[in-house]
């Protein structure tokens, strides 16, 4: 028997599979149905001889022998008495013993015995009430006994008791003695299992009811900490030693590593610092210190995969061949970041995501819009509660490579608070010389980020500090045109949302027309964002309007596009249909596109008063002021009188007096309505224009000519006034507007009152 001591008294079951077992059982069957039940010394052994038995052994009656699937034979015995072996030899392939056998010796009187019998059953009741395993049934066949060796016998077959306890209660054969060596065990399993309840209190008190997996792992530590028993730290230990050999680092971060798991090896698994120290190496063995993905330097691939993913932007694109030109010269080696700068909704990330394709890269982007702490980017030192990696580190856990593509996307919108600059925090990473070893706080340890190709966006660079906008080469991103926009919406923003909103191409169809419209009268930005969520929204109506009545295919015309949006949102202004006195037009840069700017002058009787109206900033005030001061130092020349400034009043208005503006480039214009005005010369309807104004008279050079270029064709103006010193920036403008404006190039205002007043 393996593991098991039979009882007399006792009826078991068990299953026989081993060859010389089986066969002892079917002789004795065949015989006179008597077995003697010995147990192995060792449950390991395969093939017992003599001496790996216990020589006291039961002899048993078979009451059953059943043949099961699989080998197995199913055997019913019952304990007859004690009987030990004298003598043993194999016979017809199975054991034969020479046994004596025993009956129990009953020392003392019979209220001694009697004695014993109350001992005993009181303490199997407390063992009983103590072990919940034990049924009704288990104490009602123990109570129904009244022979002191065979309840003694019987209580011993129900306590929990190891192999070799048990072998020891059948070896004596003095009854009274046994008695005494069970309820010695007894009391001891009544200590475990107070032990038992001691562990589960605690444990009940460390964690809540209904964290049920969490309650066991914690139960395990305790039973681990009572018995001292540290296997499962001792294995999680090996198999950190064992990734930390692998890994392709540095001596030195080998050595902190191994350290680190030599402490947690030391410590009891359920303290908190145990705890800390395993999130810690579970962390940086989760970086990617030995993979990485192969690059591709196709290219013409990448030219053919940004012009798939992207229409115009060709200077970009442009750029962004150069730098992957030079990093397949280079190895990889190219120490440049690059910075997409632009208005939002233009493309950036998405340049950014076809980069790392062109690339063969792993492509991870972390926003660090609102980001105020320096610990968001270098992280929390691992002494503190809550402590984790930064971001960039997270990033380089997500990539699992270590030559990802790493889009910091908005970093223009990082702030800075008494935890730190998280900008000042970024420079160590954007620096080719020096992120080879980066420290991350949590990390401890230094980590080669030099084969991680960075690239920025920001909306503006106004707000990035200077020495981190040093280490980027920016890329401005400038807004579409209303053509490209057309081509974009066309091409690519059409198809997706159709895609997007379960459609087919056959149910829907968008006419050039309602696309152009949508454009000019219901977005008014520099990207195709808002477009593309009003495109999004015509295909939602439209699946809802073929669900609702069964038509094949829905066709969106300018005609019945309000159906789809409602009224138009936007309307921009056309040129004037005259020549107008005091009405000049100026054109204006905004975030979301040009727009063009009328500047109203009305002069009337009075001492001289000058008033501003329009809600205008500080620089356009200046502008008005500096004006003035040229028209007053020269109006012998421009033939006003020399004391207007004291006969007469100017009123200088912007309409839309709830848009705030300010910019410096409407000198020009408002010195152009305020001559027209006080010499009632009228301004060409057609003529628009932009530039800052010295009191000198001279015209100083402004930004953004593509968007304003577009605002005037937009309005029909034909001939555009811009500073000498942005001629250059003629050639950014899209050709199909440069051909159809006329740009007349001025470095005075001499000039621009000759090309603008009738």
């Amino acid at each position: 028997m393996r593991g098991m001591v039979l009882f007399p008294h006792m009826t078991l079951n068990f299953d026989a599979a081993r060859d010389v077992s089986v066969k002892a059982l079917e002789a004795a069957a065949s015989e006179n149905s008597t077995v003697l039940l010995a147990a192995q010394k060792d449950i390991s052994t395969e093939d017992p001889s003599f001496d790996d038995l216990y020589v006291m052994g039961t002899i048993a009656v078979i009451k059953q022998v059943m043949r099961m699937p699989g080998g197995v034979t199913r055997v019913i015995v019952r304990g007859i008495k004690r009987a030990e072996i004298v003598e043993c030899y194999a016979d017809k392939g199975y054991l034969r013993a020479g046994v004596i056998e025993y009956d129990d010796v009953l020392g003392g009187s019979a209220l001694v015995r009697e004695a014993y019998m109350k001992r005993l059953r009181k303490a199997y009741e407390e063992y009983f009430s103590q072990n919940p395993k034990l049924t009704a049934d288990n104490f009602m066949r123990v109570m129904s006994v009244y022979d002191l060796g065979e309840l003694c016998d019987t209580v011993a077959a129900e306590v929990e008791l190891d192999v070799a306890s048990k072998q020891s209660l059948l070896d004596e054969t003095d009854v009274s003695k046994r008695v005494e060596q069970l309820i010695i065990y007894i009391q001891n399993q009544l200590e475990v299992l107070k032990i038992e309840r001691q562990i589960a209190q605690k444990v009940k008190e460390r964690v809540d009811r209904n964290q049920r997996e969490y309650y066991l792992r914690e139960q395990l530590h305790v039973i681990q900490e009572e018995l001292g028993d540290g296997d499962g730290v001792k294995e999680e230990t090996d198999e950190y030693i064992k990734k930390i050999n692998k890994l392709k680092a540095p001596k030195d971060t080998k050595e902190k590593l191994l350290k680190e798991a030599d402490r947690f090896s030391k410590m009891p698994a359920s303290t908190a610092e145990s705890a800390v120290i395993r999130t810690y190496l579970d962390t940086v063995l989760d970086l990617p210190w030995n993979k990485s993905t192969k690059e591709d330097f196709d290219i013409k691939k990448a030219e053919q995969i940004l012009e798939e993913d992207h229409y115009g932007l060709e200077k970009v694109k442009e750029r962004i061949l150069e730098y992957l030109a030079v990093r397949r010269l280079t190895e990889g080696k190219s120490s440049a970041i690059l910075c997409l700068a632009g208005p939002p909704g233009v493309g950036k990330t998405s340049v950014a995501k076809s980069v790392a394709r062109a690339l063969g890269r792993k492509y991870v982007r972390i926003s660090l819009g609102g980001i105020h702490d320096e610990s968001d980017i270098r992280g929390h030192r691992k002494t503190y509660i809550g402590a984790m990696e930064g971001r960039i580190m997270a990033a380089m856990k997500e990539a699992k490579t270590k030559n990802p593509l790493i889009l910091l996307d908005e970093i223009d919108k990082m702030g800075a608070d008494y935890k730190g600059d998280p900008s000042a925090a970024l420079l160590e990473v954007l620096d080719y010389e020096q992120n080879a070893a980066f420290r991350d706080h949590y990390i401890e340890v230094p980590f080669d980020l030099s084969k991680v190709l960075f690239i920025t966006t920001a909306n503006t660079l106004d707000t990035v500090s200077r020495p981190l906008l040093d280490r980027m080469e920016v890329i401005k991103l400038s807004g579409y045109t209303s053509s490209e926009k057309f081509h974009i919406a066309k091409d690519y923003l059409v198809k997706k949302a159709v895609k997007n909103n379960g459609l087919k191409p056959s149910q829907i169809n968008i006419a050039d027309a309602a696309i152009k419209r949508i454009i000019d009268c219901y977005t008014r930005e520099a990207g195709v964002r808002k477009l593309e969520q009003s495109i999004g929204k015509i295909c939602r109506k439209a699946a809802k309007q073929l669900l609702e009545t069964n038509k094949k295919s829905v066709r969106i015309t300018s005609k019945n596009l309000e159906d789809y949006l409602g009224k138009e949102r936007y309307h921009f202004d056309a040129m004037n249909e005259h020549d107008e006195v005091g009405v000049a037009r100026g054109l204006a840069w905004t975030s979301v596109g040009g727009e063009t700017l009328s500047v109203e002058v009305s002069v009337m009787p009075g001492s001289g008063k000058v008033e501003l109206t329009g809600k205008l900033g500080d620089v356009m005030k200046e502008s008005a002021s500096a004006a003035i001061s040229y028209i007053r130092a020269n109006s012998k020349a421009l033939g006003i009188s020399e004391t207007f400034h004291k006969t007469k009043d100017i009123h200088i208005h912007v309409p839309e007096g709830a848009v705030p503006k300010d910019g410096p480039s409407a000198g020009i214009t408002m010195a152009t309505a305020v001559v027209s005005a006080l010499t009632e010369s009228p301004v060409r309807n057609d003529i628009a224009m932009t530039g800052e104004i010295t009191l000198r008279g001279r015209v100083l050079p402004i930004g953004g000519l593509k968007e304003k270029s577009l605002a005037a064709y937009r309005a029909g103006i034909t001939d555009i006034i811009i500073p000498e010193e942005n001629k250059p920036d003629i050639d950014d403008v899209p050709r199909e507007i440069r051909d159809k404006l006329n740009f007349i190039p001025v470095s005075s205002m001499d000039t621009v009152l000759r090309n603008a007043l009738r």
